[in-house]
């Protein structure tokens, strides 16, 4: 890391300064809703973005060479509230959680992306389809919002005598980008105004594939070589870490600036190079939060790109994630997408799947519980079933009916529009359409919570119950009714079991595919009201957390309000031999069918990776559980006692870095609840 990339860190992460230039803007809110009024929603969101952009103060820094910085605290969402009151609403209702095509702004500059506006508008004029015209209309004034910002900040560089940003902003983003450094410039802008516009979790897609034409131009000619490459593409990510503090979600951390490497390119090409070496390079040097990396792998990576992933999780930083291209391709043609674009995905916020500036999916747009469909199975059929399959049929059919309820709650959603991501989404432009109706592929994505607590409540029926018959379905049924008061021995057994999901016991595991496949076929086949279809994933987001509160006493020795694991994860009071065990057992369910997203998650302690023997083996696990046909597995480098003590000291931890679920963030910024939770998942110390 050079000088500069050492005091802009210090500058931004530490000191903070540009937080100086902050403020809360008093909106005259009464003569903005008047505005409003007659205002159809698209140019309401227009209106929304550019307002928002008119009070940006430019701040410009004598050393930066990545402009802009967000000054206003509080967007005009106040706008965006009028339409979306009475409506049926996804989260806050906000077009977001996508993977725009930048390309389609990066590659050819504003100026140029306006003429086309305006001459489609004119046609669609011509022809009588005023509201189309409209609509274009909208998109144009926030490329000139942009444009206009971006001239008062080249006017703020002139003043402050940085004649790099000055030049830069002469050229970008009216422009196409020339070189490298102005396409991560260009980048910045747009990533930046996505924010502005109300937009949340904007990833940031397959970075090696869209940028390397530039890198790769510029060092053919000698313009850069692998050391002002880093340092570019350090500033670029130190840029992502400057205002994250403002973007929203669950917790702190929780803003979707996921980047994705590797993995196959549209024509069958390997994707990882040069370009994505320097990006994992440039993320262990930093050390921070943003952006989250992203591995695509297969059965064919190197081992050598396995153990550059490693040397991140070493770092403590929560990821690179990892997904097998061998069974996500597999799961998206399965559903239906076309091959030269399941091959282009990449990952929305966390970990689910979606296809750059073709995908206006909802990728989380609810979760089934698996835990409470195995305890409501357990609690009103134990009694009269004569032997676990038929318990688990129950239990399966508490997943139909379960996903039925989220399919049917899942219509009729309300998003508002995005005129200026609508630029990056194929199609809208062509047809004056928001990508907020829609694309390509409008598919939604439901999280399954809590596999584990579900297959060993079951399991332990199955060996204590219908087995050995140590327990009988009185004493468990009474047991679950009170809460496991009075009730020690019962719950000490089933807690502490040996035959969990990740410990190699083969009814755990026949189990574990039995419920997969169940979910997967819930969803098979149904379609929801924007004509796509439904995908079943093994991710939990936030619901181990909101679910768990109302789940009474499960079968595996969970108390009533005891949290259940956070996605594809042993439960967290499992035993498990340790992290091949639980690898082993955790591929054993066909994953293409609840490929939507949602990783393997394992903890390992941080001595492991104190020497190379460690990095090897981490490095090896990962391949191993490619190799086996896992979906997606994150590794986090985790110390209890350091957390433990951080919760005590936090001044001490400010740079603590943890993985909370499709996420990273800094420990000490997070409700207790999730510290709690993360303090307590297994940590495994060998293998």
């Amino acid at each position: 890391m050079t000088d500069r990339i050492n005091r802009m860190k210090k500058m931004f992460t530490q000191d903070k300064v540009h937080h100086a230039f902050r403020r809360t803007v008093a909106y005259d809110e009464d003569a903005l809703l008047a505005r409003c009024r007659g205002l159809r929603d698209f140019e309401a969101a227009s209106l929304m973005m550019i307002t928002a952009l008119e009070e940006e103060r430019p701040v410009v820094f004598e050393d930066e060479k990545m402009p802009l910085t967000r000054t206003v605290r509080n967007l005009p969402l106040f706008i965006a509230r009028l339409y979306l009151e009475s409506k049926n609403l996804h989260e806050a209702g906000f077009f977001g959680n996508v993977c725009v095509d930048y390309t389609l702004l990066l590659y050819c500059g504003f100026e140029e992306r306006l003429e086309k506006l305006k001459k489609r508008a004119a046609q669609f004029r011509k022809d009588g389809l005023e509201e189309r015209a409209a609509y274009l209309d909208a998109v144009s004034a926030t490329l000139e919002a942009v444009i206009e910002l971006c001239s008062r900040y080249r006017d703020e560089a002139e003043k402050k005598g940085n004649t790099y940003v000055a030049e830069l902003l002469s050229r970008i983003p009216a422009k196409a980008p020339e070189n490298f450094a102005q396409a991560l410039a260009m980048l910045r802008i747009i990533h930046f105004s996505m924010w502005i516009s109300g937009s949340c979790h904007n990833t940031l897609g397959r970075f090696d594939v869209y940028m390397r034409r530039f890198f790769d131009a510029d060092m053919a000619a000698g313009v850069i070589d692998e050391e002002s490459a880093l340092e570019l593409i350090e500033e670029f990510f130190l840029a992502c870490n400057r205002d994250n503090d403002l973007y929203p979600g669950v917790q702190q951390g929780d803003n979707g600036q996921s980047l994705v490497l590797g993995g196959v390119t549209k024509s069958g090409e390997q994707a990882y190079c040069d370009l994505s070496r320097l990006c994992l390079k440039a993320s262990l040097e930093l050390g921070l939060i943003d952006p989250k990396i992203n591995l695509r792998v297969d059965r064919n990576t190197p081992h050598s790109v396995y153990e550059d992933g490693t040397r991140l999780t070493a770092r403590g930083l929560g990821f690179p994630q990892y997904s097998n291209d061998d069974v996500i391709l597999k799961a998206l043609e399965n559903w239906g997408y076309d091959p030269e674009d399941a091959a282009d995905y990449a990952v929305a916020a966390c970990w689910e799947v979606i296809i750059p500036g073709k995908g206006t999916d909802i990728p989380n747009i609810d979760a089934m519980s698996f835990a409470a469909a195995a305890e409501k199975a357990i609690r009103e059929k134990l009694a009269c079933s004569s032997d676990i399959d038929e318990l688990l049929g129950y239990t399966v059919e508490n997943i139909r009916e379960s996903s039925e309820r989220i399919m049917e709650k899942s219509l009729g959603k309300y998003i508002f529009p995005a005129p200026f991501d609508s630029l990056m989404i194929h199609g809208c432009i062509q047809n004056a359409k928001d990508a907020s109706l829609g694309a390509k592929y409008t598919n939604y994505g439901i999280h399954g919570a809590g596999l584990a607590t579900a297959v060993d409540s079951l399991s332990a029926v199955s060996h204590f119950v219908f087995g050995d018959r140590s327990v009988s379905a009185e004493e468990l049924l009474s047991g679950l009714e009170n809460n496991f008061e009075g009730y020690d021995v019962l719950y000490n057994k089933l807690r502490y079991s040996p035959y969990k999901f990740g410990n190699g016991d083969d009814e755990s595991d026949r189990i574990a595919c039995i419920l997969t496949d169940a979910f997967a076929e819930s969803l098979k086949g149904k379609k929801n009201d924007r004509g796509g279809i439904f995908r079943a994933g093994t991710g939990s987001a936030m619901y181990y957390i909101t679910y768990s509160k109302g789940l009474a006493a499960t079968a595996d020795g969970r108390k009533a309000a005891d949290p259940i694991p956070a996605n594809y994860s042993p439960s967290l009071y499992a035993r498990c031999r340790g992290p091949v065990s639980v690898v082993r057992s955790f591929t054993k369910p066909d994953l293409s069918g609840v490929a939507n997203g949602g990783p393997l998650t394992l903890e390992l302690h941080d001595s492991m990776f104190r020497n190379k023997e460690g990095l090897t083996k981490t490095a090896g696990l990962v391949e191993t559980y490619v190799r086996l046909g896992g979906h997606q597995l994150q590794l986090n480098a985790v110390n209890r006692d350091c957390m433990k003590d951080a919760q005590k000291h936090p001044d001490k931890y400010r740079n603590l870095i943890v993985r909370v679920w499709g996420w990273s963030g800094y420990f000490v910024e997070l409700d207790k609840e999730y510290q709690d939770h993360i303090i307590a998942r297994c940590e495994y110390g060998g293998f």
